[in-house]
């Protein structure tokens, strides 16, 4: 038999121990539900491209030049001749990267051969503005107060047919339309910054390239762009006017969405040797070049030449070389001319 004091302390420890049993496990040891991470700004297109160019084409190629804070990809490829005539740098049009199969690569692979280094820049996207961080899931909802609400709703509408209509009902709608005004003036303002800042990228960009083409001691810096390529190349001649470069190419010349002035307006006033080079194909692609040739006769450029080619579509190697030997001739009439 035990003690009194000791079937007192068995008493009370028998009464305890189920407590504890039925304790729920505390917060520390229930594993915590993963928060919802918020999602990354996406990788640009054009950096992803270039990624994948790093991996495909050899190192020696490969120019990792620099635009203010950003590094940017460009491919480099030396004349194959002992005295080279100078630099090519080939701005590609939106959507396009360093090494677009249509005109950009071929170009840039085939200059070396008629004595021009190639540089083939990467431009960074047009849209390039990320989607916007995702938030929290929206706080789950009662049926009942869903119902509530519902149903008081109707019965606001139901008073609000019932009435007449009065100064303050139409209150409301003007305060919205100068919300929608604000709204639109607000997001006109967004588009122009973005274009802006868009802009000083693409230039940073060809600056960096030129300087880079200075350091190679090239006799000659020669722009040549390739659809909307062409409208900055254009662009940067026009608002940062360096000494250095005296030629435009111009490739299947296309204007930006959104940007100004027309190409038309643009390249007449640089006064500056220009080779503009479209297909004759496409009628809008021939309308917009006879505008470009009109304004030069307008403004009297002296060295504003334009040649018309002919897409060989069953036949891209062809065209590409049609395309290059053009230029080629190009180059060497500008060169012998000086």
């Amino acid at each position: 038999m035990f003690s009194r004091p000791a079937a007192l302390a068995l008493s009370l420890l028998l009464s305890i121990s189920p407590l504890h049993a039925e304790e729920e496990p505390s917060a520390a040891d229930t594993p915590a539900e993963p928060a919802e991470e918020l999602r990354a700004p996406l990788t640009e297109r054009s950096e992803l491209e270039a990624t994948a160019l790093e991996q495909q084409l050899e190192q020696k190629e490969q120019q990792q030049l620099h635009a203010g804070a950003e590094r940017f990809l460009a491919l480099w490829l030396p004349a194959n001749v002992p005295e080279p005539n100078g630099v090519v740098i080939i701005l590609p049009g939106d959507d396009e990267s360093a090494d677009w199969p249509q005109s950009v690569g071929p170009l840039r692979r085939k200059l070396p051969n008629g004595g021009w280094h190639s540089l083939s820049l990467t431009l960074p996207d047009p849209n390039n503005v990320a989607p916007p961080l995702r938030s929290a899931e929206p706080p789950e909802t009662d049926p009942a107060d869903e119902a509530a609400a519902d149903a008081t709703k109707a019965t606001t509408e139901e008073d609000t047919e019932g009435s007449p209509a009065t100064d303050d009902a139409a209150t409301p709608t003007s305060n919205s339309q100068l919300d929608s005004a604000e709204t639109a003036a607000s997001k006109v303002k967004s588009i122009e910054e973005q274009q802006k800042a868009h802009a000083e990228r693409v230039l940073a960009r060809i600056e960096s390239a030129i300087g880079f083409a200075e350091q190679q001691q090239a006799k000659t810096i020669v722009l040549l762009g390739h659809g909307s390529g062409s409208y900055w190349a254009a662009r940067y001649l026009a608002e940062r006017k360096p000494a250095q470069i005296q030629n435009l190419l111009l490739v299947a010349a296309q204007l930006p969405a959104g940007y100004t002035p027309p190409l038309d307006e643009l390249i007449p006033q640089l006064q500056l040797a220009t080779g503009d080079f479209y297909y004759k194909d496409l009628s809008a692609d021939r309308q917009a070049a006879l505008k470009r040739s009109q304004a030069s006769k307008r403004h009297k450029h002296p060295t504003y030449v334009q040649i018309a080619m002919k897409a060989l579509p069953g036949n891209r190697e062809a065209e590409q070389e049609q395309l290059y030997r053009r230029i080629r001739g190009w180059l060497t009439l500008k060169l012998q001319a000086k």
